[in-house]
């Protein structure tokens, strides 16, 4: 069963419930200059969170005039929330509790990689949800919800139309042995998400992060909020028209296939003039790293290219930053010629590598169902792309409200 259901809280709840959650542990006294709230309110505030274990003191902390004042955290009834990216050769499954405290984190290989089938990458799915259940332990008394990012279009208008082939289709084993609800996003927006809660995008109203490595993507956050677009396909930026010219006939996916790492490799193996070609684009960076000249031309040229679609973001949606991804993406080695091309093509604008690396998406995979599971705590309505049933005999009911 799906975990019991809160009451509703006072506004004055809510408030502090949300303040503990975003900074952590605190003392009582910061908590009511933060949020303006007399000492009487303060006190019947931590009474009826502290009856339902949403949150708990954890301690002390001496003031400046030398009086004690209890700090408080998020309580066990709060629980905790898993975030999982289902990549090509690897699922990461990483659980945290609603402030972010981390509690376990698994890596599960998928044997087949990019030749897995539907049910071997759920099963991996699977595995590595209930690794990480067991990993938390008694340290988590209810899992909220969980967070799967996948490389795939993830869409409310599309759910159930393709059931051997959409992006829900990998949950199909973890919906069965789960009870809490199952979120579906698309991991590029994950990242995107990720750098906005924890990442070099902290706090910024609009920017948008670009994924370039084996595959090329857009997540876009606009309000402070991910868009998604009417399909949730915002941010396939891999399917602008490309080559675009007189003599040139774009092709479907034309500009995400010319950036992408495979076709960089063929480009540069294909032109490479002195010794031995690098044969992947790790190889490539590496060498260009340690001063090999033609390796630094091709480095620089496909920052160029790179640059040349900064440019284009920025004339689409003056973002005021764009953040660089993926594994060639957030290499500091690609960041000066981006910053000059798009410069030159479009208006100065902020472009940084993105801080968070490897872990990003899931990361922001997991900060995502943190706050889904916080508004339903609190009453709000969640922001969340698709909200899947925790089993299939529920599959055909209504999406599961809070618990």
């Amino acid at each position: 069963m799906p975990p019991s259901p809160i009451p509703s809280l006072t506004e004055s709840s809510r408030q502090v419930l949300r303040v503990v959650a975003s900074s952590g542990p605190i003392t009582r006294p910061r908590l009511g200059a933060i949020l303006d709230l007399s000492k009487p309110t303060m006190t019947a505030v931590m009474n009826e969170l502290g009856a339902l274990g949403l949150v708990a003191p954890i301690g002390s902390q001496q003031g400046a005039m030398g009086r004690s004042a209890t700090v408080y955290a998020l309580g066990p009834a709060t629980g905790y929330v898993i975030g999982m990216d289902v990549g090509a050769g690897q699922v990461r499954a990483v659980a945290q509790g609603l402030d972010g405290s981390p509690l376990a984190t698994v890596e599960l290989k998928i044997a087949k990689q990019s030749r897995a089938t539907i049910e071997e990458v759920a099963s991996v799915v699977d595995d590595a949800a209930k690794a990480a259940i067991l990993a938390v332990g008694p340290r988590g008394k209810v899992l909220r919800s969980i967070a799967v990012a996948v490389p795939r279009i993830v869409s409310r208008n599309r759910l159930g139309q393709n059931k051997r082939r959409a992006p829900e289709a990998v949950l199909q084993r973890l919906r069965q042995s789960v009870d809490a609800p199952i979120l579906l996003e698309n991991n590029v927006n994950c990242a995107a998400f990720g750098e906005l809660q924890t990442g070099i995008a902290k706090g910024r109203d609009i920017f948008v992060f670009l994924q370039v490595g084996v595959r090329v993507g857009l997540g876009i956050v606009i309000g402070g909020k991910l868009f998604r677009g009417f399909n949730g396909a915002a941010g396939e930026a891999g399917r602008i028209p490309f080559p675009w010219s007189l003599d040139a006939v774009p092709e479907r996916e034309g500009l995400e296939h010319y950036l992408g790492s495979d076709a960089l490799m063929e480009r540069c193996i294909a032109g490479w003039s002195a010794g031995d070609a690098p044969a992947t684009a790790r190889e490539l960076f590496d060498r260009a790293q340690q001063g090999e000249k033609e390796a630094l031309d091709w480095v620089n040229r496909h920052a160029a290219d790179i640059g040349r679609m900064v440019a284009g973001c920025i004339g689409f949606f003056d973002p005021g930053l764009v953040v660089l991804g993926g594994g060639v993406g957030q290499n500091p080695m690609i960041l000066d010629e981006v910053r000059h091309v798009s410069r030159d093509l479009s208006w100065a604008t902020e472009i940084a590598n993105s801080t968070l690396g490897a872990n990003g998406t899931v990361l922001g995979a997991t900060r995502l169902a943190a706050e889904y599971a916080l508004a339903r705590i609190l009453g709000e309505t969640p922001d969340a792309t698709v909200v899947l049933p925790w089993n299939e005999a529920a599959a055909d009911e209504p999406q599961p409200s809070f618990g």
